[in-house]
């Protein structure tokens, strides 16, 4: 449940959330987003109040404005890989098939699994996995980029990885808005929030010459603070 929560997200930051479990870091993610109902308040994407809009208004608002990136990328089993980045572009009949797939090519050429293409979920690591979760979340070039955990299964490298790829685009204006409890993914935001019971308890913001060790110093300090 949360409390009193107000946060605004500019355009092109990169906001990293932390707190303990139980916090509501993912309900909060959910609810800016519109996968949850909220009981009072109001979340307002470019100028648009999304609590005020039809089921239907939010699911098209989510598809077309919106990208996520979860933990687990949860890809259709029996699609490859480019069909699965395809998938939702097409269900909407986004440009022509030729352009939905260009799109995608061009996206997994940029985060390294072009030649991945033809291959099964089954068949890629983690890493590769969540690569192709991101070109799917890249699709529609979305306002914001929302990240429940998104290096959580993974190892130390890929997890790096990953976050070499999401700060690149990032670096390019994506928006991105990344629950995590990794010190080290959240030292890449531009500002961290932390999270308590439910509201917002501290947050840091970066200043750009900030070292990357220095960064990090400063949200496991915040980490501290809070027992953690």
């Amino acid at each position: 449940m949360l409390h009193g929560i107000d946060l605004s997200v500019d355009d092109g930051e990169f906001v990293a959330v932390m707190g303990p479990s139980g916090s509501g870091k993912s309900t909060l993610l959910y609810a800016i987003s519109g996968m949850d109902e909220v009981d009072a308040g109001t979340v307002v994407l470019d100028g648009t109040d999304l609590t005020a809009l039809t089921p239907d208004e939010l699911a098209d608002a989510r598809r077309q404005q919106m990208g996520f990136v979860f933990q687990q990328p949860n890809l259709l089993k029996d699609l490859v890989l480019l069909d699965n980045i395809v998938l939702t572009s097409s269900l909407d009949r986004l440009g022509t098939p030729a352009e939905r797939v260009a799109r995608a090519e061009e996206l997994m050429g940029r985060v390294g699994i072009w030649d991945l293409r033809d291959r099964m979920p089954a068949q890629v690591s983690g890493g590769q996995l969540q690569r192709a979760g991101i070109c799917r979340a890249l699709m529609r070039r979305p306002r914001i980029v929302f990240g429940d955990e998104p290096t959580g299964a993974l190892n130390t490298r890929a997890a790096s990885e990953i976050m070499d790829l999401l700060a690149e685009f990032h670096a390019e204006g994506m928006t991105l808005l990344l629950v995590t409890h990794d010190a080290h993914v959240a030292a890449r935001a531009d500002r961290v929030v932390f999270m308590v019971d439910g509201e917002v308890s501290d947050e840091i913001v970066f200043d750009a010459p900030d070292d990357r060790d220095a960064r990090l110093g400063r949200v496991t300090a915040g980490l501290r603070r809070m027992g953690i």
